[in-house]
């Protein structure tokens, strides 16, 4: 019970997970005499001592001698080539999200607004702007004089006035 506590509250993230991290958690400590790493020797002695394999003694060891860094730590301004904190270097470079969903609703609000204009002007009217506004194939003046069997400057004034009557709607 004691040494689950221990175990629990060394560090921020958990030292040791499988039986051979503990027993060598609770081991290694007294097994280095010194504060200096251990040579590849004295890893092999500590490694079969406690029947584990060399690679976990030294993994351990790294654990232990290593600290908890904090995940917002200020930068120190006079070293350029130092640490720096992972809030930093782990910043998200993609928009805000509220500009995104402001954006997405002022879009969404925007094309409604369009289609109840569009609702609002006079079939032939609506024709003329969706195939010369908003079809990919747009077509042109003489086209649509043709079709409805008007000017080409007929064609142009409507287009003009049920543009103005969307902007005014649109606006509004």
């Amino acid at each position: 019970e004691i040494h689950e506590f221990i175990l629990r509250n060394w560090r921020i993230v958990k030292v040791a997970t499988t039986k051979a991290q503990r027993k060598l958690f609770f081991n290694l400590r007294s097994a280095k005499k010194s504060l200096a790493w251990l040579t590849a020797e004295e890893a092999q002695a500590v490694a079969d001592d406690l029947g584990v394999n060399v690679q976990e003694v030294q993994r351990m060891e790294g654990r232990l001698s290593s600290r908890d860094l904090a995940f917002d730590a200020p930068v120190d301004s006079d070293d350029e080539d130092g640490w720096q904190a992972p809030q930093y270097y782990l910043e998200d470079q993609g928009g805000d999200p509220a500009d995104a969903v402001e954006s997405e609703d002022w879009r969404a609000q925007s094309e409604g607004r369009l289609q109840e204009a569009l609702r609002n002007l006079d079939e032939r009217s609506r024709d003329i702007v969706a195939r010369r506004w908003l079809a990919d194939d747009k077509a042109t003046l003489h086209e649509l004089a043709a079709e409805y069997g008007v000017s080409a400057e007929r064609i142009r004034q409507l287009e003009q006035a049920a543009m103005k009557k969307l902007r005014t709607a649109i606006a509004a």
